[in-house]
């Protein structure tokens, strides 16, 4: 009989016992509000790319390609907000998420990287530091930590209509240049190089590492101009094509 009754406790234990990687089944607002110096507007700096990041992956079926770059990239689009239930738990740059910090989720960009978010419905904006991976719903194109949303004016409503504009340094002197190819001989390069800056009016030049040829454009002083040349390149044949930074 008391076999009968501990046996009859662990199912019960087991059956109330969490399971997956959270230990809450559904997202919830945490028991405070965030206190004003925790929704201050964090401080762009430069900050070393995680490697692990930046490769392709796939979340319920679809792949996604990280950016290379955050430069020039803005977007419209839903926000939504993420907290208890993934608050201690470690985010796509490895650490930890804190529901209190003024931190967000993007499905492709640089991790970390820095975005300045306008609530488009009030005109509240906040600068925050992107370093998780999400959300993964077709219709939402960033999840905020409680305390951006918060500061943003739509932790009750849960999604608001945004838009978000990356931010680099101001201290950052570093020369954009757009890679195009990357070849072991150099014979094919140099002719693609003479034909892009006739085309793009952009100085070019080869340089060789490890034993391999690399083009690049540049450098391009403005952000804007590196951005609209790197789309207009991707998409006349050279879709591989990405920008990097040089002193």
């Amino acid at each position: 009989m008391k076999h009968l009754l501990l046996l009859t406790i662990l199912i019960s234990i087991t059956a109330c016992a969490p399971s997956g990687r959270y230990s809450m089944r559904h997202d919830a607002a945490p028991l405070r509000a965030p206190l004003p110096e925790e929704m201050q507007d964090v401080a762009v700096t430069s900050e070393k790319k995680s490697i692990s990041a930046s490769r392709p992956y796939e979340v319920h079926g679809k792949r996604y390609q990280p950016l290379h770059s955050e430069v020039g990239f803005s977007q419209t689009g839903i926000a939504s907000w993420y907290g208890r239930k993934f608050h201690g738990y470690a985010t796509s740059n490895g650490e930890p998420y804190d529901m209190f910090a003024m931190t967000a989720a993007h499905k492709t960009l640089p991790l970390p990287s820095f975005v300045r978010v306008t609530n488009l419905e009030n005109g509240n904006t906040a600068v925050v530091r992107v370093n998780d991976r999400g959300p993964f719903h077709d219709d939402r194109i960033i999840d905020l930590s409680y305390a951006a949303a918060y500061k943003l004016g739509y932790h009750r409503t849960g999604t608001a209509k945004v838009k978000i504009e990356a931010l680099v340094p101001e201290t950052n002197h570093h020369k954009a240049y757009i890679q195009i190819a990357a070849a072991q001989s150099i014979e094919h390069l140099g002719v693609l190089a003479k034909t892009l800056t006739a085309e793009h009016q952009v100085d070019s030049k080869i340089v060789k590492k490890d034993g391999i040829y690399r083009l690049r454009l540049g450098p391009i002083d403005n952000a804007q101009v590196a951005k609209e040349l790197l789309d207009k390149i991707k998409a006349n044949s050279h879709e591989n094509a990405f920008m990097l930074y040089s002193d």
